[in-house]
């Protein structure tokens, strides 16, 4: 049981890989008899992988396919919404669908005004686009975790992951545009003199310019760590949040296959959980939006 087991979390934590294979590269699998059979790479070879082992042998040219492809559906699928909710939109009576984004929309504004200190037109379209975005990939975390992975193995996917913020590559990706923006943005405002200065001026800024000069260094080392901590820790505090609960709902699931009081204790624990992490997804979302927003709004002060 405790093999099945980890065999099982295992499976749901890989993501359906495609990559690269190196030539000479030994590959292992089991034929429609159930024996183990080898075969060795005359050349290398674009492929999907077949287990954990081939997806670290393809190395940086490795694409996630099911992270990348459930988060480009569900950025399409927010786009369709609002351009429905845009296109029938009425002075009239709003339909409750109408209401629902004008909520939304309303919600995301008045954050913005509160939050930017600016003049930005992009940043409150950005922020609704992170909102819903991440609030979407982190909804699919509620979806029972064995429905989707079962029907796309019936196409012969031997892996799927689903939640794509549970892949560190998507959120430091995310992260990552948000850090260049900042970049930017400080240069746009401040100018490359002014930018520079405030990382090697703050935060130890005294008058007396050879001291300054002693100073310079520390400040120029503690701006740049500080600067750099930004992105990744927006990046991993979504990862590690969803990853964990991801893995919470994989070892509910493990309760299911003991039978008896465990399956009765299982379901509840899962409604349990899932009631308590729509506000987990909802906190999330909202977080990384927030944190965006304040370092746009710390990237547009001049100083």
């Amino acid at each position: 049981m405790a093999g099945n087991s980890q065999e099982y979390i295992s499976h749901h934590l890989t993501n359906l890989t495609f990559g690269k294979l190196p030539e000479g590269y030994v590959r292992h699998h089991v034929n429609e008899e159930g024996q183990a059979e080898t075969h060795t790479l005359e050349d290398s070879a674009w492929t999907m992988a077949h287990n954990k082992e081939e997806a670290a042998a393809m190395g940086f040219s490795a694409v996630h396919v099911d992270s990348l492809g459930w988060s480009i559906g569900l950025g399409g699928l927010i786009m369709y919404l609002f351009w429905k909710a845009a296109k029938n939109a009425t002075t009239g009576i709003p339909t409750g669908f109408q209401n629902f984004v004008e909520m939304i929309v309303g919600f995301i504004d008045s954050t913005v005004k509160e939050s930017f200190h600016g003049k930005n037109p992009l940043v409150a379209p950005l922020s609704l686009t992170i909102f819903t975005w991440v609030f979407m990939m982190n909804f699919m975390d509620l979806i029972p975790v064995d429905v989707l992975p079962s029907l796309f193995s019936a196409f012969g996917a031997h892996y799927m992951k689903v939640v794509p913020s549970t892949d560190v590559n998507i959120t430091m990706g995310m992260s990552l545009t948000v850090f260049a923006m900042m970049i930017f943005y400080s240069i746009k405002v401040k100018g490359v003199k002014g930018f520079a200065a405030e990382l090697a001026l703050q935060p130890f800024k005294v008058n007396n310019p050879y001291l300054q000069a002693v100073f310079v260094p520390i400040n120029l080392f503690l701006e740049i760590v500080a600067l750099i901590a930004k992105p990744i820790s927006l990046a991993l505090r979504l990862f590690g949040n969803m990853y964990a609960g991801e893995m919470i709902f994989i070892l509910i699931a493990l309760m299911f296959s003991a039978g008896g009081l465990l399956f009765l204790l299982g379901g509840a624990l899962q409604w349990a959980w899932a009631v308590f992490h729509i506000l987990v997804i909802t906190l999330q979302a909202f977080i990384f939006m927030m944190l965006t927003i304040v370092y746009l709004s710390m990237a547009h002060e001049d100083h």
